[in-house]
């Protein structure tokens, strides 16, 4: 290559390399197949993945299939540690158990064994520097006092969300630092006619707060579209297909969120549904700042079987 400069062509390209990833754990992932993806050779994939995301390729598979195979034992405890050692793309149980201890510092034996009286009773407000994190999957220690809220503040109930189309960019890292991918994302759009009055955001979260890094979380900025667009190597196309979901219609300010997806989570558990294996997300309906109290109006959005 001409030049070592990490572009947004090269980020998108090397984002492709990972959707691909994630949707195949259970595959035996060659790096030749992968780095098509990418439209580079293995050589150059290597060494700019690495530079991209701060990881191998090889570090990289293997935390995902770790990460994929704790939600697993957090969230589907019928799955035994074999099947779930398979479903992840492991080729021992014995190889798994290894990776999975040298990773948490436990066996997955007794991970699923001590994980819910673990994170069954989380009762705490994360923050840093003033700024409250938004989390997702904890499970609430007064599920009454969370249900109450959600009662007094949304609208929830299970439906079928629509094919989204979607034109999104992607973040890795800390949640509150996806305000900057928004605003390329919104550079990109407006030339574009994208943004005006019906215009829909959407953030798709793509990994749990409770198995991963901060500094390793990923999300996809994203914007609908109602009409089929062209695209360059700044913004790719990602596609949601039907989606059965609870969904918690809310208007509320940024610092409510971590508390509408809890309350949102104990009413899944409540209500006896389980978590798929699609990505939560949230849609927004409205720019915060023009609203006369600061606030969103979100619909959550959480997958289920």
């Amino acid at each position: 290559m001409k030049s070592s400069k990490i572009t947004n062509q090269i980020v998108t390209r090397i984002s492709n390399s990972i959707v691909f990833i994630e949707d195949n754990l259970d595959k035996k992932l060659d790096l030749y197949e992968v780095s098509k993806k990418a439209f580079f050779s293995p050589y150059h994939f290597h060494r700019l993945f690495s530079a991209v995301t701060g990881e191998t390729v090889n570090n990289f598979i293997v935390r995902k299939r770790i990460e994929k195979a704790a939600s697993f034992l957090l969230h589907q405890k019928e799955k035994t540690v074999t099947e779930i050692s398979e479903e992840v793309g492991f080729s021992s149980i014995s190889s798994f158990s290894k990776a999975f201890k040298k990773f948490y510092g436990i066996s997955p034996v007794n991970f699923k064994k001590e994980s819910p009286e673990k994170y069954s009773k989380i009762c705490k407000t994360e923050s840093k520097n003033g700024i409250i994190q938004t989390t997702f999957e904890q499970y609430i220690c007064n599920i009454n006092n969370a249900l109450n809220w959600l009662q007094m503040n949304a609208k929830t109930e299970i439906k079928k969300i629509p094919r989204l189309d979607l034109a999104y960019i992607s973040h890795k890292g800390k949640i509150e630092a996806i305000g900057s991918v928004y605003g390329r994302l919104v550079k990109w759009a407006t030339p574009k006619g994208l943004i005006n009055e019906q215009t829909r955001m959407v953030t798709i979260y793509h990994d749990s707060p409770k198995i991963t890094d901060p500094n390793n979380l990923r999300m996809s900025a994203c914007i609908v579209l109602n009409d089929p667009i062209d695209f360059d190597e700044q913004v790719n196309l990602k596609v949601l297909t039907p989606t059965k979901c609870i969904v918690s219609r809310l208007e509320i300010k940024p610092f409510q969120f971590q508390q509408a997806w809890e309350s949102s989570f104990a009413w899944m558990i409540e209500n006896g549904y389980k978590k798929s294996e699609v990505d939560p997300f949230e849609i927004y309906y409205n720019n915060a700042a023009e609203h006369p109290e600061n606030k969103f109006i979100v619909d959550l959005c959480i997958p289920v079987l």
